[in-house]
Parts: structure tokens; sequence; C-alpha cells
């Protein structure tokens, strides 16, 4: 009986499908035990395969680190834009960034412990990278934040939405509620910190 092969198309998807897994399982090893922590044969074992076998889908461990990270500041960036482009207004805006941040936070903790641990770990082009995205990102806060909150600067803006981050990336270690209850948590808390009356006014001083 002849054999039926797989069709080119499903073979094409599932590659990027193994890819994603891959990357995921690599996020969680780096966060628990640190990229150097972490060799490619425990890497292969971790998702079923043997550690040279990886290198089908990747050329070295280090290119999996440079896609995890470079790949977590684009999907910030394209998601943030995406929800700004539905929203009617600088509140809903605001909103809109916040609790895409924070959904981010809640869903990929480890991704957000490696990023922080291990951006040194990058190709200075790579790195680089990553901070050009990352600045995108932050722009699109600080053009946000301007509209709703006239009496600041950009620089005070700027520097409000990076403590806003903060607060809402320590969910890796902060997360001591249910998902949901997490969520309404840190969105009411971003929320408060960047809009209540006076706090992001100018200090002249």
């Amino acid at each position: 009986m002849t054999a039926v092969s797989e069709p080119s198309g499903r073979r094409a998807a599932a590659r990027p499908d193994r890819r994603a897994q891959i990357l995921a399982t690599a996020a969680g090893l780096f966060a628990d035990r640190g990229f150097h922590g972490v060799s490619i044969d425990e890497l292969g074992a971790a998702v079923g395969v043997s550690g040279p076998a990886l290198y089908r889908y990747f050329p070295s461990k280090d290119a999996m680190l440079s896609e995890m990270l470079v790949g977590i500041s684009e999907r910030l960036l394209a998601e943030g834009r995406r929800r700004l482009a539905a929203t009617d207004g600088p509140a809903a805006a605001l909103r809109a960034l916040i609790g895409w941040h924070v959904e981010f936070a809640l869903t990929e903790p480890a991704l957000i412990t490696v990023q922080e641990r291990d951006l040194a770990n990058l190709t200075a082009a790579d790195r680089h990278r990553v901070r050009q995205l990352q600045r995108r990102y932050v722009e699109t806060w600080v053009d946000v934040l301007l509209q709703v909150l006239p009496e600041s600067d950009e620089a005070t803006a700027r520097a409000a939405a990076h403590a806003v981050f903060g607060l809402i990336n320590s969910t890796p270690h902060s997360a001591l509620l249910d998902t949901a209850a997490m969520a309404s948590l840190l969105e009411r808390m971003a929320a408060a910190a960047l809009t209540t009356p006076g706090a992001l006014a100018v200090n002249d001083h």
C-alpha cells in the first residue's frame, strides 16, 4: 500500500509551531537557571530531542536568545500599536496600553525574567535592535500620556512610563493572586500612578 505523505502546507505550519515550542521551553529554562546555566543538550532533552537536533531550527543557543528577546520587543510594539489603533480618545488609549502590558506580563513571566537578566548576552547588533524597539514602544506611551496629561512634559512622561513598566514587570515575583484579580490590581495601580492629579506635573525645583 502506498504511504500517504503529509501535505506540504501542514509540514510548513508545523515548523513554526515547533520553533515556538522550543523558544517557550528555552525561556522557562533560562528564567530558572540563567542563559549560561542551560546546555544545548538540556534544552534538547526538555523538548524531547537530542541537543544537536535543535540545530535544525536554530543555528545556536545564542540565536535562540536573540530571537526570543528581539521577538519580545517586536511583539510589545506591534500589539501596542494595534490596540491603540482600535481606541477612541487618549483616555481609552492609555487604558489599552496598560491592559496590553499587564496581559503580556502575566502571561509571559519567563520572558520578562530573561529580558531583564540576559539582555547583555546578546550580540551588540541584537542589543541595539532591542533598544531601538524598546524606545519606540516607550514613545507610544509618552505620546499618549502627553495627550492625557498636558501639564506634563516628555522627560517626565518617559520616566513615568519606565516606572510603570517596573511595577507591571514585577509580576514574576508579585503575582500572588489569580490571573484575573492580579490583572485588575495591576491595571488599577498603573492607572492611579499615572493619572492621579498632579502625579506627572512638571516639577520646577
